[in-house]
């Protein structure tokens, strides 16, 4: 089942949002998220810079084995992130998020809440970390993936800005 939802109320630390913290801002460009919901996972898209937020646990749902998918973005060495790309805040605690870098043959920048509240991806970052799974290419969730955000309109995005 796949399905988009504008605005989704969150519960943050506890309480029921208001109206006005129904969406999550992007952290790059601060345009709202919107949801895209597949099966047991809502992914929260930036229609502007083509960004991916992950809520705890999401990544491991569509990776689809949770050990490996954690050995995977644990696994990059000590001061291997790009550390010149602009700190960004989480979406869901507003802490500056940490830069870390996946393992793999071809590791890959992220940033992650160091609350666990999630995962942030810039465009294409997702779809890479996903292709080190072995069942990913094959799978239904793949080619939805593959075709939501592969093709997507090409922003250029660096150091947490979008080319104009």
């Amino acid at each position: 089942m796949i399905g988009v939802i504008m605005c989704q109320p969150i519960e943050l630390k506890g309480r029921a949002a208001r109206p006005e913290e129904c969406a999550m801002d992007c952290p790059v460009c601060k345009k709202p998220l919107i949801v895209l919901e597949y099966d047991e996972v809502e992914v929260d898209y930036c229609v502007e810079c083509n960004g991916i937020w992950l809520d705890s646990g999401e990544i491991e749902l569509l990776y689809g084995d949770a050990a490996e998918c954690r050995e995977l973005l644990a696994g990059g060495a000590p001061g291997e992130s790009d550390h010149r790309e602009k700190k960004r805040r989480c979406p869901i605690c507003d802490k500056k998020m940490i830069k870390t870098a996946s393992g793999g043959p071809t590791p890959v920048t992220y940033d992650r809440c160091p609350d666990g509240d999630g995962l942030w991806f810039d465009e294409g970052e997702l779809i890479e970390i996903l292709k080190h799974g072995d069942a990913f290419a094959e799978s239904e969730i793949g080619a939805f993936l593959g075709n939501v955000f592969a093709d997507g309109p090409e922003s250029g995005s660096e150091n947490g800005e979008t080319k104009q």
